[in-house]
């Protein structure tokens, strides 16, 4: 499939927009198609011996593609995805990007990623579209490698493109790990936006709102640095409790220092503030 590094496009951002959880509804369609006719699909779409049939229709292989993953043949699920691709399926198109930047049943390429990734943000697809899951997690993928660029490869550390995309995903589609890079950005100033505390509050509120622990435990930093000790140690110490191990390092670094310099009675307040939150399931 040839294909080319796109560029972000300047100036290209809407004030509409949230990040569903369409990924999730389409992988049940592939399931749910998949499971009732993998047995179907083994013959009429795909060949061990001459791969996937020219006459097949694409939908038909993006399914075949899952369920032959979902079996552990991916070396069959990856001819079938980029079949799918090549014929306008912007679901397979995505899970060969996250398959290449996983080193999911294939070696590990970031840049390889990147080209899959491009492709999905080319694509005309509208907010409220089935697809638009997969462009606004193909616009945060993008703006992570320009962010530090990719070794080795034509892409090269741009902060400003980085910004760029995040704010694509986070204005238009809502997503709130875009909403969590716009508010960092805003913190210090980077990716050529202007350093406001307002700004990055107000895009930390979105994604903390979304369940985002990373933008709570932020948020709740930015409030005890601003003199609201108790509700801002509560919000680091319920992100804490959230948090994915990847992020429980830094999250845990930032409340220990904020725990250490706070008053007794404070602490002893937020603790019990934070378990609340926690039980209410509530982000603040």
């Amino acid at each position: 499939m040839a294909r080319e590094v796109i560029q972000p496009v300047r100036g290209a951002t809407s004030s509409t927009f949230f990040r569903p959880l369409a990924l999730a509804a389409l992988t049940a369609l592939a399931i749910l198609g998949a499971a009732g006719q993998a047995a179907a699909f083994d013959d009429k779409v795909f060949d061990d011996k001459t791969g996937v049939k020219p006459e097949s229709s694409p939908w038909a292989v993006f399914q075949f593609g899952y369920s032959a993953y979902k079996s552990g043949h991916k070396e069959q699920a990856v001819e079938a995805y980029k079949y799918a691709a090549e014929n306008g399926q912007i679901g397979a198109t995505w899970k060969l990007a996250r398959m290449y930047a996983e080193g999911d049943g294939v070696t590990q390429d970031n840049y390889e990623a990147f080209k899959f990734f491009s492709e999905i943000v080319n694509q005309d697809v509208e907010p409220g579209s089935p697809d638009e899951s997969y462009v606004s997690d193909a616009l945060v993928a993008l703006g992570d490698y320009l962010k530090k660029g990719i070794p080795g490869t034509p892409v090269k550390a741009n902060p400003v493109a980085a910004q760029e995309y995040f704010m694509r995903a986070a204005a238009t589609y809502r997503n709130p790990d875009a909403q969590f890079e716009m508010g960092k950005m805003f913190l210090k100033g980077e990716g050529g936006v202007k350093a406001s505390i307002k700004q990055a509050a107000r895009w930390l509120q979105l994604a903390a709102e979304k369940g985002h622990t990373g933008a709570q435990a932020t948020l709740g930093n930015l409030l005890f640095q601003s003199g609201k000790i108790v509700r801002g140690l509560a919000m680091m110490t319920a992100a804490l409790d959230r948090a994915n191990p990847v992020d429980q390092s830094w999250i845990r670094s930032m409340q220990e220092e904020a725990f250490a310099v706070a008053p007794e009675a404070d602490r002893r307040t937020a603790i019990a503030l934070a378990d609340d939150m926690l039980t209410k399931g509530t982000a603040q």
